[in-house]
């Protein structure tokens, strides 16, 4: 059975904590695990689970920072997490398992039920402050937050304009699609980097394209997708990227020349001739797989410049 949650008859001194705008009145206490209930609206997404905090819960004795929760609007002697749903998740599954000492859970109470729009604007504040916010949540908090208040509200609580989270909202939404990366929370890495190419480069059957080879694993680095900024506007290497064999350093080779100066001689004849190898469309070269007589001559080609290297070095 669950003893009783500590009331405000309990609250001896207040300590004030401001949070962006909100200030808030708390005090600290410890509570039972089951008086304490998780935020149904929480902004951050995903599995809560994770052995190694549990570890380092055990390892502690304990949480070593209290959660900080609210009086429960609908559960009188109950309290709502406003931050800390991780740190109870995994206290909560050390419970489980029958490990009893963690039942007590310490815990900062706000001496007032937040407005919906205080308890995002504290949560975010909190986790801004810390090294994951940069790293894999501001996109998930914004598609979250359009999800429970809508564009405009969502926009006023993080501080940005709308155009802005519509950016983070598409982010977001794009690293959902790489399903088979080896590390998930890399996906708005992934995201991020593929949204820094033109939008108008990035037409729905090239980001279909880059999606599948990704998860192919046919593109296994997240900055080489830097290199579609040049290969998307040459017609020949956009094809060959888009083709089912295609991926980017087939494409990076079928790049049109760029404007240089002419040189005569043999550079001169070494350059048309390259230039004309990575201008071959992919199809080309298909139709003329097992050609004797070509790869007769690729063979008198390669012995004469290695005799070409030789006299030369």
């Amino acid at each position: 059975m669950s003893k009783p949650a500590v009331g405000r008859e309990n609250v001896v001194n207040l300590q004030e904590r401001r949070l962006d705008r909100t200030v808030l009145r708390t005090y600290r206490t410890k509570a039972d695990i089951d008086d304490i209930v998780p935020n149904d609206k929480q902004p951050r997404l995903g599995p809560k689970v994770d052995e190694e905090l549990q570890r380092q819960i055990e390892a502690n004795g304990g949480l070593f920072e209290p959660l900080l929760v609210e009086p429960h609007p609908d559960f009188p002697g109950k309290f709502r997490i406003i931050d800390g749903d991780r740190r109870w998740t995994n206290s909560r599954a050390l419970v489980d398992q029958g490990k009893e000492d963690y039942r007590q859970v310490p815990i900062e109470v706000t001496d007032r039920t937040l407005s919906e729009e205080d308890r995002l604007r504290v949560w975010i504040y909190i986790h801004r402050q810390r090294k994951e916010w940069d790293a894999k949540e501001k996109e998930m908090v914004a598609y979250r937050l359009v999800d429970l208040m809508g564009r405009t509200s969502a926009a006023n609580i993080l501080g940005i304009t709308v155009r802005e989270l519509d950016n983070l909202v598409d982010i977001f939404e794009l690293s959902e699609k790489f399903t088979s990366l080896r590390d998930p929370s890399a996906a708005i890495t992934w995201s991020r980097e593929l949204m820094g190419v033109s939008k108008k480069l990035l037409t729905p059957s090239v980001v279909e394209a880059i999606i599948k080879k990704v998860n192919q694993k046919r593109i296994t680095n997240s900055k080489d997708l830097r290199k579609l900024r040049s290969i998307l506007p040459d017609p020949v290497a956009k094809a060959n990227f888009l083709s089912e064999v295609g991926d980017l350093d087939t494409a990076m080779l079928r790049l049109g020349p760029t404007e240089k100066k002419p040189k005569g001689g043999l550079p001169g004849d070494l350059d048309s001739v390259m230039e004309s190898m990575k201008a071959l469309p992919w199809t080309a070269l298909q139709e003329m797989r097992g050609d004797k007589d070509l790869l007769e001559k690729i063979d008198e080609a390669e012995a004469l410049l290695r005799s070409l290297r030789k006299a030369l070095s």
